[in-house]
């Protein structure tokens, strides 16, 4: 069933890597067979490119790493930041002002992301556990407000992400604030249950994939392959030619994609290779 597929894009987290933060043997051989037969594979993540670069050298990617959902685009190899698109100043502290109301007895965590650093009011437990996971620094500065009045006006954030408490809490925020800003103002996701994402408008894996593929490669969107696992991978995979789902992904996903995946567990994304490309 090999089609003309000559990019694959694949998530990071529950769709490459599992519970144990690697990237199974599998997977990387498949990658491996993949690359052999002429196919570019990439990289298109929410994670911060510094926490994402480990992974795009554990699959040999010879291509520029999407990261922050398609905010900020950069080659490795050359050090080139290909795009970057930034969150406006305005909307972020419009936002920060609304996850306020539901930051209430501490369950959101917000992280800041300024030139692919990361900035916190305070420490907790769920950013010790999510700069752990990352294996990134964290820098503690206070007032976020503050913090961006003073120090943002020349660099924006990347991103702003919540982390919170409950997966429903996420779902309220999402419910609330998509309808407070426009698709043209702020683009809102989930890229885990508790995930809260707020990026540039134009910055989504689908945006940042269309570029990849048409003006990077030159190719047609039936020639791409995306794999993925929640809502912040919805949009490369409606692009994509082969939308491909895994099998942990988020419920509401599932439909639509083209194809549904074994489990990370279950090493889906060489199941996907084997069956779409090689």
């Amino acid at each position: 069933m090999a089609q003309d597929i000559k990019l694959i894009v694949v998530d990071i987290d529950g769709t490459i890597s599992g519970d144990a933060n690697q990237v199974n043997d599998a997977v990387k051989q498949a990658v491996k067979a993949a690359q052999a037969k002429g196919v570019k594979v990439a990289i298109a993540t929410g994670r911060m490119y510094r926490s994402a670069l480990r992974f795009h050298e554990l699959i040999a990617s010879d291509m520029p790493l999407i990261s922050y959902q398609g905010a900020f685009i950069k080659d490795p190899k050359t050090g080139e930041l290909v795009g970057h698109w930034p969150v406006e100043i305005g909307q972020a502290l419009a936002l920060l002002d609304d996850l306020g109301e539901f930051a209430t007895n501490d369950r959101l965590s917000i992280h800041i992301y300024v030139n692919d650093e990361l900035y916190v009011r305070k420490m907790t437990a769920q950013t010790e556990f999510y700069a752990k996971r990352s294996k990134v620094d964290v820098t503690v500065v206070g007032d976020l407000r503050e913090f961006l009045i003073k120090q943002c006006q020349e660099h924006p954030p990347t991103k702003i992400l919540a982390l919170s408490d409950t997966a429903e809490l996420v779902t309220e925020m999402l419910r609330v604030l998509k309808d407070r800003y426009t698709p043209q103002q702020l683009y809102l996701t989930k890229s885990v249950a508790t995930f809260f994402e707020a990026t540039n408008p134009i910055a989504n894996k689908g945006t940042a994939v269309k570029h990849l593929a048409e003006n990077i490669l030159g190719l047609d969107r039936s020639q791409v392959l995306a794999i993925g696992d929640n809502f912040n991978d919805l949009e490369m995979i409606e692009y994509a030619g082969i939308g491909v789902v895994m099998g942990n992904g988020a419920e509401g996903l599932k439909p639509l994609g083209d194809w549904i995946a074994p489990s990370v567990e279950d090493d889906g994304v060489a199941v996907a290779i084997e069956k779409f490309v090689l």
